[in-house]
């Protein structure tokens, strides 16, 4: 048996799988008369082609019983996909570095601290979204556009991976 346990999440750590997108410790300028802090490409949106398209989306989840037996992961091979938490809760994150098969002793598991989103870049195999309270909203900026952007990596079924966030 293989058991998880989240990180807290930090741009070093994360840094394999893409990108932490939170304030703290980032440089910022004014706008708007001297009103707004404004923190500038916290993160970069990934396309493949030309004809691609960023898109903007709300993502409404409710949680999985934990602890938590994990059976697969997916990947978005041609851009990446960041979720921003809405209503300042915690949620899981598990990762595995870009690849054609992960293994389980590459996964890795996070929890953000409620004000930390992340954007998985190209090619990063995670686990869909892990929320951690009733309901909860994420922003999700992800690409659109011709072709397959979702693979989806099923573990041997002998495999016990869990992931365990007490």
């Amino acid at each position: 048996m293989q058991i998880l346990r989240p990180e807290p999440l930090t741009q070093e750590a994360f840094a394999p799988f893409g990108d932490v997108i939170e304030t703290r410790d980032r440089e910022f300028f004014m706008i708007n008369n001297g009103s707004t802090q404004r923190y500038h490409r916290l993160t970069d949106v990934q396309l493949s082609s030309p004809e691609d398209q960023g898109i903007i989306s709300i993502f409404r989840a409710k949680p999985l019983a934990m602890p938590l037996r994990i059976r697969m992961v997916e990947r978005h091979p041609l851009g990446s996909q960041a979720f921003i938490p809405l209503k300042d809760n915690p949620f899981l994150v598990l990762v595995a570095e870009p690849g054609e098969n992960p293994t389980s002793e590459q996964l890795r598991a996070f929890i953000t601290d409620g004000s930390q989103g992340v954007n998985y870049h190209k090619g990063v195999w995670h686990h869909p979204i892990l929320c951690c309270v009733s309901e909860d909203d994420f922003l999700v900026v992800d690409r659109i556009g011709e072709g397959n952007n979702c693979d989806e990596f099923f573990f041997d079924d002998g495999r016990n991976i869990t992931l365990n966030p007490d």
